[in-house]
């Protein structure tokens, strides 16, 4: 089953266009790197997938639902970690992760917070206000509310920054229950090393236009 068909996608801000006629299908159970310079247009093109922009002309669905008249079922099975954190200073840790589920209709009991929190490293800091945390331990947090949420489709941008490598494993071990339960996962990385030990599929994001990877492609050292 495809989790995301995406068919002649383009993106423009006035004149300036980000990206044109971009077509290509993810399939469930599966990985998706998405490589390319600074103002390729791949956080646009993610934003547009968490269907927090519009796309300027052509369609995409995720896992059958149309990503423009559908907005809100699409919303509902995806979970987007953005390059910043997002969470609430003068919340802990684990408040934030009981404001971010509830807003999804999800109320995590005690004992399931403290396992996500237990399983990302950081169980000792749940009641520790987020304005206390480092950068890595902030990605660490939202890496425990993809656990907790376990939405269809993953999208995260730029996954490994701020993260030792023990957040690395965490995360790669997150991508890969998403993908054994049929979900999907979506990145942009600029990290080729890390990419190519989780991804299975990929491609490249430059002046304007796609480029999609073979399997063997996807190797960091095949990238230009």
């Amino acid at each position: 089953m495809s989790a995301i068909q995406i068919t002649n996608l383009s993106k423009a801000y006035g004149f300036y266009r980000i990206f044109e006629e971009v077509t290509f299908t993810i399939s469930s159970g599966s990985c998706f790197a998405l490589f390319g310079p600074n103002g390729a247009g791949k956080t646009t093109l993610l934003r547009i997938l968490a269907t927090l922009q519009a796309p300027s002309e052509g369609q995409f669905t995720i896992f059958g639902q149309d990503g423009v008249a559908e907005k809100d079922a699409v919303r509902s099975i995806l979970l987007f970690i953005a390059h910043g954190s997002h969470l609430y200073d003068e919340l802990s840790a684990t408040e934030n992760l009981q404001f971010s589920l509830a807003l999804r209709g999800q109320k995590p009991d005690v004992s399931q917070l403290k396992r996500a929190l237990d399983q990302t490293g950081i169980g000792a800091y749940g009641n520790l206000k987020i304005r206390q945390f480092s950068a890595g331990m902030k990605k660490r947090l939202t890496l425990a509310k993809a656990i907790l949420a376990q939405p269809k489709l993953l999208l995260l941008d730029e996954p490994y920054n701020a993260l030792d490598d023990g957040g690395v494993i965490i995360t790669n071990q997150l991508i890969q229950d998403t993908m054994k339960r049929e979900g999907a996962v979506v990145m942009t990385t600029h990290d080729r090393n890390k990419a190519a030990h989780i991804a299975t599929e990929g491609a490249i994001l430059q002046a304007g236009h796609l480029q999609l990877l073979s399997p063997e492609q996807l190797q960091a050292h095949v990238l230009s």
